[in-house]
């Protein structure tokens, strides 16, 4: 019977960890993807791609054009519109709206964007794998 018991206790205390360590890459997705959104909203673009999963960094690296066409641009706002996660695939999607202005037109549109996470388990972090937003899409 005590053995019983001694595994019993075995099995709770690792649904226990495992249930910390899934808690532990959600809190460390919510820090990734304010952080992403607060650098977007805030127009520290360059800071932004520190997010960005290095792999699709190095291979979509921003060239001094396309930052400059991101310094000619504010965000007036950068909405969450819906969100779903699948933390034992280390993946996450996010559906968002952002304001952009023309710095020189002052003129006003919406974007929608998607941004797509994946867990990264030797380095511990999630990386955005969709890259920048387009913020001029559709001209």
């Amino acid at each position: 019977m005590r053995w019983i018991q001694s595994l019993l206790l075995l099995v709770l205390v690792s649904l226990l960890a495992a249930c910390a360590s899934m808690t532990n890459e959600q809190d460390l997705l919510n820090r990734n993807q304010y952080a992403w959104s607060k650098a977007i909203r805030w127009a520290e673009f360059e800071g932004a791609t520190n997010l960005i999963d290095p792999l699709k960094r190095e291979e979509h690296a921003l060239t001094d054009v396309e930052m400059a066409r991101y310094e000619q641009v504010q965000i007036s706002h950068y909405r969450d519109l819906g969100a779903s996660q699948d933390m034992e695939a280390g993946t996450a999607v996010r559906d968002i709206e952002i304001g952009v202005v023309n710095k020189h037109t002052m003129t006003e549109r919406t974007v929608r964007y998607r941004e797509e996470w994946r867990w990264d388990e030797p380095s511990k972090t999630w990386w955005l794998t969709s890259g920048m937003p387009d913020l001029w899409d559709g001209e």
